[in-house]
């Protein structure tokens, strides 16, 4: 056990209990517990954006998979990127002009359906605890290559602490979380950055011809098709990662903080700013770690490489560069299954359970107690299916959630706010459609099957052969919504599209 470390993870975690203490004594309504009453300002709720997109999969995924497979590791970075120009000019200001807690809220403004708005919260509870699994991945890796635990006991570590953050400190203790884990992996990011480039001798030249030998892929490591062979896995793995933040709830659920829409949209320019910076280093993360920690060393110590960025710190600043870097890559998955749980519990509370069971009549009261309950069932739920999904890479998963999220919510966040005819029908067969069809295709897909024993969860040959189902699952979400609503009876209502599209543009009679 790293005793430094294992120090460093304390204070982290006694920081944080120490700000979700102090949010609990403000959240005492179900606005206090959703949005944090909407009180954020523009800068912070970019940087709590920031942190909540910047997972496990963008620290210890992304930096294991450029350091094991090169150029294809990078296709994870511009993704990841490019998809906040998505959320900016399409999604951002119509959201929080439409809704008011979570995302069924923003289609539920057009669709005033309890089938709609049911669909909706299936989704984002599975698409939330879909993400949730490769967070946890990455902890139960993080705490065992630290503290020497047991993947299942640092799996169940995270998974009460994330619980105790949301039951009792809701919104504002979670967006604080991210606000401070943004500027600690910020931090930690460009200390190590720097410390990578100095060995170079600062050349940029120099850094990309040393890494033609530095690994045993050779010249190959700068060129595409190490890990993905396959052309249409490389073209549905970049459709899955640029489309699917518009359709992530953890991030959707972040514009309601802000007061009003201009808000948001400053939120966004700083979160993208942020995000940029600190991907653009994870070429410098990457290349480390195949320089200075090594293939083998990397593949040791995690299959899947989730661990090169601590062990490159520890390479490169010995034991306290390497315990402030495992704390920082802990507090950035505290950071994020937070806000995961977060949104599911949302969504089952408010959407469900007060619209659904209760039919709008349950007080705050009950709403709070139902939101908090739906938080623990939804952590016990990840954690199970994170004990199966121990050997896999988080960017990789996280990949999956993201195809998931643009295929089941995308359609029907666009159609709502640009289609004129979209009805009732269309947005419940588009969302069933992109859910089922994106779920399904990753159960039939070489992550669940393989020939090899121990290469997948089951031992078979897959039905379907690409790693990513975004091709094929984003399409069937868009086509699902067309046909349902060119099949259905129901006509849309004229009048109420005017009335979205005049609030979705401005604001006037938002909530």
């Amino acid at each position: 056990m790293n005793g430094l470390a294992f120090f460093l993870f304390l204070v982290i975690v006694a920081l944080t209990l120490v700000i979700t203490y102090y949010a609990s004594k403000r959240t005492k309504t179900t606005s206090d517990f959703y949005t944090a009453d909407s009180s954020l300002t523009g800068w912070q709720n970019g940087l709590a954006i920031a942190g909540d997109y910047m997972s496990a999969a963008s620290f210890l995924g992304i930096a294991g998979m450029i350091a094991l497979a090169g150029f294809d590791g990078f296709f994870y970075s511009i993704g990841f990127l490019v998809a906040y120009l998505v959320v900016l000019y399409i999604v951002a200001e119509p959201l929080r002009n439409l809704g008011k807690y979570t995302m069924a809220d923003m289609i539920a403004a057009r669709f005033d359906d309890k089938k709609v708005r049911g669909v909706a919260a299936l989704n984002t509870i599975a698409i939330s605890t879909f993400y949730m699994i490769a967070q946890l991945v990455g902890a139960g890796g993080l705490i065992k290559l630290l503290l020497g635990l047991d993947y299942i006991y640092s799996v169940l570590i995270v998974g009460i602490l994330m619980t105790v953050y949301v039951v009792f400190g809701g919104m504002t203790a979670t967006s604080w979380v991210q606000i401070i884990k943004a500027v600690l992996l910020m931090v930690g990011t460009f200390i190590i950055s720097i410390i990578v480039f100095a060995k170079f001798d600062f050349s940029i030249a120099k850094m990309f011809h040393e890494m033609k030998t530095a690994t045993p892929l050779g010249d190959a490591f700068l060129n595409p098709g190490n890990k993905f062979k396959n052309p249409l896995d490389t073209i549905s793995l970049n459709l899955a990662l640029v489309l699917g933040t518009a359709g992530l709830p953890h991030i959707l659920i972040r514009f309601f903080t802000v007061k009003d829409a201009p808000t948001a949209r400053k939120s966004v320019v700083y979160a993208t700013w942020v995000i940029g910076i600190f991907y653009v280093l994870t070429i410098f993360l990457g290349f480390g770690a195949a320089a200075f920690v090594g293939h083998d060393n990397i593949v040791a110590a995690d299959p899947a490489g989730n661990m090169a960025a601590p062990l490159l710190a520890e390479a490169l600043g010995g034991d306290f560069l390497f315990a402030f870097v495992a704390a920082v890559a802990f507090a950035t998955i505290l950071a994020v299954v937070a806000g995961l749980v977060l949104s599911a519990a949302s969504a089952f509370a408010h959407d469900f359970y007060s619209h659904i069971l209760r039919r709008g009549q349950a007080t705050e009261k009950e709403q709070m107690l139902a939101a908090r309950w739906a938080s623990v069932g939804v952590s016990v739920l990840s954690i199970l299916l994170a004990l199966f999904a121990q050997k896999m890479n988080v960017a990789f998963l996280v990949s999956l959630a993201f195809a998931v999220a643009a295929s089941a919510n995308l359609p029907t966040i666009v159609f709502t706010i640009f289609w004129r005819r979209f009805n009732t029908t269309g947005a419940i067969t588009g969302m069933l459609v992109g859910l089922i069809s994106a779920l399904l295709l990753v159960f039939f897909s070489p992550n669940v099957w393989s020939p090899q024993p121990g290469a997948a969860i089951f031992v078979g040959e897959p039905l379907f052969k690409l790693a990513n189902p975004g091709i094929i699952s984003i399409p069937l979400g868009f086509i699902g919504a067309i046909i349902g609503t060119l099949v259905s009876s129901k006509k849309a209502d004229e009048k109420k599209y005017t009335e979205i599209v005049v609030k979705a543009n401005t604001g006037i009679g938002r909530v």
